[in-house]
Order: C-alpha cells, then sequence, then structure tokens
C-alpha cells in the first residue's frame, strides 16, 4: 500500500471474518476484496508469484492425482461385449461337432447360438450403472445439489470423513449483530439507536448493513444527519437532533472500559462503539453459526462419519465454533497449503475424505479431497470449480440429503447388476444345456433390461431428509 487506508477481507484466503486494516507500507494479496476506504497498492510480485496464482498451482497439482471412475467400467463393457461374441461363435462350432445341423429349426446350432448371444448381450449391464447415476443427478438437482458427474455420485456414498471450512460453511459468513447495548441503562435506548441506525446507514463498512438491521428490529428510525465525516480506519461521526454521535472503534468514540457483552468468549468478531459524550452504544458483531450446522454434524456422526474443521480464522474463534457445531475435532490458523495436507493425511490414513468449503483458501484441499463439495451461493469460482458437488443455496444439511442419494444409488447399482447378470447367466444356462426359444431369450433380455431402469428411475423419487 502506497497511499490510503482501508479494511481488506481476506476471508476468501484465510477464512479471517474480520476484515484486516491496511495503512501505507501494508501488503495486501491478490483476491481479497477492499472494503470501506481508498487504496493505490504498488505490484511487487509478477501474476505467477501471486498468492491466488499459487492456489490455483495447488490445485492442479491436487487434481492430477485424480482419475474418472468410469474408465474402468466402460473398459470391462466392451470386453464383456467382445466376450458375448466369441462365445455366441464358439457354442456355434460346438453345435455342429456334436452333430447338429448348422439351419433349419429351433434345435439347429445357429438358432440356439442366437439365442445365447440375445441372452448375454450386455444391454442391461451396461444400462444398471448410468440408470441409477443418472436419475441421481437428476433427484439432486431438483433438492438443490449439483452433481458434477456420475463419478462424484459413486464416491460420495464412501465417504467416511468429512472436512469442513468454518467461514462460510458452518458459519454463515457474514458478521451479524448479537448484542446492542445502552448505557447508562437509564438513557433513552430507542433515541441511541435511532441516532445509530441514522448514521451507519451513511457507512459503507462491512459491519454497517448488520447493525442498521438489528437497529431497525428494535424499531429504531432513520433521522436527519447533517455534518457527517469520514475517519477511515477509525470511524464516522454526524449530527443527530442536535447531538454529535460518533461511531467506530472504543478509542475513536471516547468508550469507557465496560462488562463484556453476553456473548460465547472468542465468539465476537467486533465491536463498534457509538457516542454523543453522554450515552455510550456498543454493537457486538458475531459470525453466527448456520442453524443447520449442529443437527447435520449429529445426523453424520449417527452414521458413523467422521467430521474435521480445517479454519484459516484464530484458534480462539475456531475453538468456539467447534464447540457449538459438536466437530469431532479442528485444526486453526491453517494456510490453504496446510488444509491440502491435512486432507492429505486423512486420505493416507486410509478414510476416504470430503471436503465442504466456499473460498478461495479451500480450493486446493477441495482439489485434494477424493470428494469436493462447495458452498455455491457465496463460494468462490476456484473453489467451485473444484468442487465434485455443488450445494446450490448454500444450505448445508443438503449434504445429508447429497450422501443419502449417492448411497441409494449405489444400492441401486448393486441390484441392478445381480438382476442382468443373474438373468443372462440363468438364461444362458437354460440355452446351453436345454435350449430355449428365441422369443424366451428376448422377453428375458428386454425385460431385464427395463427392470433395471425402473429401478435407476426409483431415485427420482427421492426425499430430502426431513428434521434437520
Amino acid at each position: 500500500v502506497t497511499e490510503g487506508e482501508s479494511g481488506i477481507d481476506e476471508s476468501n484466503l484465510t477464512g479471517e471474518a474480520k476484515p484486516v486494516e491496511k495503512r501505507t507500507g501494508a501488503s495486501v494479496s491478490s483476491g481479497t476484496l477492499n472494503g470501506w476506504g481508498r487504496l493505490v497498492v504498488r505490484v511487487t510480485k509478477a501474476e505467477k508469484d501471486s498468492a491466488l496464482h499459487r492456489i490455483v498451482a495447488l490445485i492442479r497439482e491436487a487434481q492430477e492425482s485424480k482419475a474418472p471412475a468410469q474408465r474402468a467400467i466402460d473398459r470391462w463393457g466392451d470386453s464383456y461385449a467382445l466376450f458375448t461374441l466369441t462365445a455366441s461363435a464358439a457354442f456355434f462350432g460346438l453345435q455342429l461337432w456334436l452333430g447338429r445341423p448348422a439351419m433349419g429349426g429351433e434345435d439347429s446350432a445357429l438358432y440356439r447360438a442366437m439365442t445365447l448371444l440375445v441372452v448375454l448381450s450386455p444391454c442391461a449391464l451396461v444400462l444398471s450403472v448410468p440408470s441409477a447415476v443418472l436419475a441421481a443427478i437428476a433427484s439432486g438437482a431438483r433438492h438443490g445439489i449439483l452433481f458434477r458427474g456420475g463419478a462424484a455420485v459413486e464416491r460420495l456414498a464412501d465417504v467416511d470423513c468429512v472436512c469442513f471450512d468454518k467461514t462460510g460453511t458452518l458459519t454463515a459468513g457474514e458478521p451479524a449483530v448479537a448484542a446492542l447495548e445502552v448505557f447508562p441503562a437509564s438513557a433513552d435506548r430507542r433515541r441511541a439507536l435511532s441516532a445509530l441506525l441514522s448514521i451507519e446507514a451513511n457507512s459503507t463498512h462491512p459491519f454497517a448493513l448488520g447493525i442498521v438491521k438489528a437497529c431497525q428490529d428494535e424499531g429504531a428510525t432513520t433521522q436527519a444527519v447533517t455534518g457527517l465525516s469520514n475517519s477511515p480506519g477509525q470511524g464516522i461521526a454526524g449530527t443527530v437532533e442536535g447531538a454529535r454521535w460518533s461511531v467506530g472503534s472504543r478509542e475513536f468514540v471516547g468508550g469507557h472500559d465496560l462488562p463484556g457483552a453476553p456473548v460465547a468468549a472468542g465468539a465476537i468478531v467486533s465491536e463498534v462503539w457509538a457516542s454523543d459524550g453522554s450515552v455510550q452504544v456498543r454493537a457486538t458483531l458475531v459470525d453466527a453459526i448456520r442453524p443447520a450446522s449442529a443437527p447435520t454434524l449429529a445426523a453424520l456422526h449417527h452414521q458413523g462419519i467422521r467430521t474435521v474443521m480445517l479454519t484459516g480464522d484464530r484458534e480462539e474463534a475456531a475453538a468456539v465454533a467447534a464447540q457449538q457445531v459438536g466437530i469431532q475435532s479442528y485444526r486453526a490458523a491453517l494456510t490453504p497449503d496446510a488444509k491440502m495436507q491435512a486432507i492429505r493425511k486423512l486420505s493416507a490414513e486410509g478414510h476416504v475424505v470430503a471436503m465442504v468449503g466456499d473460498g478461495v483458501n479451500d480450493a486446493p484441499s477441495l482439489a485434494a479431497a477424493d470428494v469436493a463439495i462447495g458452498m455455491g451461493g457465496r463460494g468462490s469460482d476456484a473453489a467451485l470449480e473444484s468442487s465434485d458437488v455443488v450445494l446450490t443455496d448454500d444450505r448445508i444439511e443438503r449434504l445429508l440429503t447429497a450422501i443419502d442419494l449417492s448411497q441409494a444409488a449405489r444400492r441401486a447399482i448393486r441390484v441392478n447388476i445381480v438382476i442382468s447378470v443373474g438373468a443372462a447367466c440363468t438364461m444362458a444356462a437354460i440355452v446351453i444345456f436345454k435350449g430355449a426359444p428365441l422369443t424366451l431369450g428376448v422377453a428375458v433380455h428386454e425385460g431385464s433390461t427395463v427392470i433395471v431402469c425402473l429401478n435407476g428411475l426409483r431415485l427420482l423419487a427421492h426425499r430430502a431428509r426431513r428434521g434437520v
């Protein structure tokens, strides 16, 4: 920074919800967002050496270790088709060797070989996987879940460890007012909050919208403000109903040392003060936990799935968030690379790991996970690009529905394989050892194909989990 002062939102890179103040001489990173002030910055590194570019490089490095799951299935299907043709030709030759006529009726070698070819044809087997997977993808879209391909559906069913980012994933990611206090208690609360509302309505600070809403919820009304003056990095001042009010840091407004607000220690993101010299207002802001976070984690624990929180936020905030949501373990103050290494360590321990995140700092760990799950509502482009599954409406409880869908798809696939292979083997044995009409072979073959497709399509009626 060569000129100016401002608050920088670094949550995309670090997970820290509170804007970081930057003044002349401070360094800023690419991928962060400027807040309330004006900055003139000098570029000190080439694009390839920037923090954002390093994160993108980590994403590509992690993604290179992945292979599409469908390749093995496609190769096996090709081999099976070749086996079917070879087996039918060999059976035709065997029938000729046993003395059957080449053609001429149901007992001919050609007729029995053609019947075997029909019953062994891999139509039902080939459709057993895509019918279930495509239905799961379509059903997920109806529930606000975007599966980016069949491999994501298959892998999610095997997940036994889910890692979460904190800011914007388990929490709302938007600091909200937890307490509004007016001192002394005998002061006119509505007048004080109306003054705070009126001045903050003219502020561009990231906390202003939350404070305005909280004041309005308490019945405060907007009053005329004159003589507005802004002190970058400190606060804003203005005259309301003849009184000069200052709003900002405690030092800026001259706030007195007062008892702490009724908010869990460590959960405080910041305090905003207001004073006219005789009356003080303290707004305590927190990054609120999503209401569905704790029930979602409890449901995962009930399924035997391990949960871990990986965050770049400070230790105190991470500890409070972990306690509030009931997560099993957490690590704080992690860089994007450290998050990725933590994911790889869990994978090396034998876990099938899913990572849920939304920020640029989550992108490398998302790419390193077996299943990457992005929060689509406020997620960064880098995070969503790395995601195998996207929760499009940012509802964390959708994760449970996604897991349920993937497990239902796996069960449907297994049933489909049993049906298709069982029908083919049974009819093949009948054709080889006893003989069967071609019409029966066609009926069993087509019937098993239809049954497999219908079994997969059952997933279209899948319902989202209730009670979370």
